[in-house]
Order: structure tokens, then sequence, then C-alpha cells
């Protein structure tokens, strides 16, 4: 079922059920009342990621409260995505935008990487939740992707589970076309990993390389900028292996 785009969707802590009613938080609150103007009994989306998403309506207005009260189920609950999408930090705005398409092209968990060249030394991960909550409540996702801790390029392949295949994008690879590469990949089960904006670097590289459950792919005769190479390798992957 697809999803509703003329009411206001909004993700919500709470368990959603019919009948049940509770206060939006403060943030929310304002929101609702100061930045939409919505009066007593307009009509709004709620989901929470576990328990799929319900009408609902204000059921009344305080000075700084706004009190929701949920109708009926729209949509059921879908499974989180099983693509994992690993990447290299990037400068916050840049950062900002590859989380929200990530989650737009079907990642069910993000996980940051620390590679040799990554700039960002320190990573706000409430930041990054909360821009899989926004980009969720725009797109009509109702899953929300998992979010993991940064963590170093070699403990994330020490950890790995052989069964999910690793594509990364190599940008010394030796064609240009990933397609031959991407549909030589029998597993069902696989993650993305880009890296940072000056590439991995070439003892990274031979690692990648050396890994049995790991494919390297080009990504064209043109570079790219990380935030874009990420859209582009995870457009490509959705269309050739994945759920598109």
């Amino acid at each position: 079922m697809r999803a509703n785009y003329r009411l206001q969707r909004l993700f919500v802590p709470n368990d959603l059920s019919a009948g049940a009613e509770f206060e939006a938080d403060p943030q929310q609150s304002h929101y609702l009342s100061h930045v939409l103007r919505l009066g007593e009994g307009a009509e709004i989306l709620l989901f929470n990621g576990r328990d799929g998403e319900w009408s609902a309506s204000v059921a009344a207005k305080g000075k700084k409260t706004v009190r929701l009260a949920v109708g009926a189920l729209q949509r059921p609950q879908p499974p989180l995505p099983d693509l994992v999408y690993c990447f290299a930090p990037l400068k916050q705005g840049r950062l900002d935008y590859l989380v929200q398409k990530a989650v737009e092209m079907g990642a069910g968990v993000l996980q940051p990487v620390v590679t040799q060249h990554t700039q960002v030394p320190k990573l706000g991960i409430d930041r990054l939740r909360a821009n899989v909550v926004e980009a969720a409540e725009q797109c009509g996702i109702l899953a929300i992707p998992k979010v993991q801790e940064a963590e170093k390029l070699d403990r994330v392949l020490a950890n790995w589970d052989s069964g999910r295949r690793l594509i990364f994008c190599d940008e010394d690879a030796a064609t240009n076309n990933p397609m031959q590469a991407l549909q030589a990949i029998a597993e069902r089960k696989f993650a993305l990993l880009v890296g940072p904006e000056g590439g991995f670097s070439e003892e990274e590289r031979r690692m990648l390389r050396a890994l049995p459950f790991v494919t390297p792919i080009p990504l064209g005769p043109r570079i790219l900028r990380a935030d874009t190479a990420a859209v582009a390798a995870l457009a490509v992957i959705q269309a050739s292996i994945g759920d598109w």
C-alpha cells in the first residue's frame, strides 16, 4: 500500500493502537501548533517503526502541549530492509545528505566506518539518527534504519558476517562498468562500503581485495564526490541485485 502524502507524517516513540491517546513531546507539540498551525480535529499520520502507520487527530491543544488520538491502522509494519550501508563519515552538511539518501534508497543498517583518510574525528550519532527519522517522515518509510556506532575499518572487517557480500567502491578498478561484477554475486545478503573524501588508502584497498567476501566495483569514468558516489552506488546495486 502506497504512503498517503497528503497528510503530515510524524514519528513518535509511543505504542500505537486504535483508541490510544498521548501528548506529543514539547518539540513536536510546538511544530504541530505553531509551524503547521493544526487545530483540534486536524488529521495526521503517526508511525513508530514498530506498529505500522496509523491515522490520528489532534484531540486537544494547550499552550505548550498537543494531545493526539490514534484512529485506524493505515499500513502494516514492513520488515527492515536487509541492505547494510557502511560509509566513511563526511563533513556535516554532506553527511546529512548522504544519510538521508541512504534511507530513501533502502538501507536497513547504517554503519559509520573510520578509515585512514576519514576527515571527521568525532561523529554525532544522535544527529545521524535524527536525519534518519526525518527522511523516513518525508518519504513514507515505516521501518526505521538502525544507526550503529562508528568503528574502525579493520575492526568492522574482522567481525564481518562472511555470508554477507561486501561491495566496495574502488576508484582504481580496472573497468568502468560495475554491472558484470554485480551480476556475478550469488548471495542475497549484501552490504555497500563507500570511502571518505580522500578515498581508501593503498593498504586498505589491498586488505579489502584480499577478503573472500568482498567485491570491488567501479562507478564509471567520472570522478564523484563521496556523497554522490554513495547515491550512485546504492542506485546501481538496488537496480541490479536489490529490490527494484
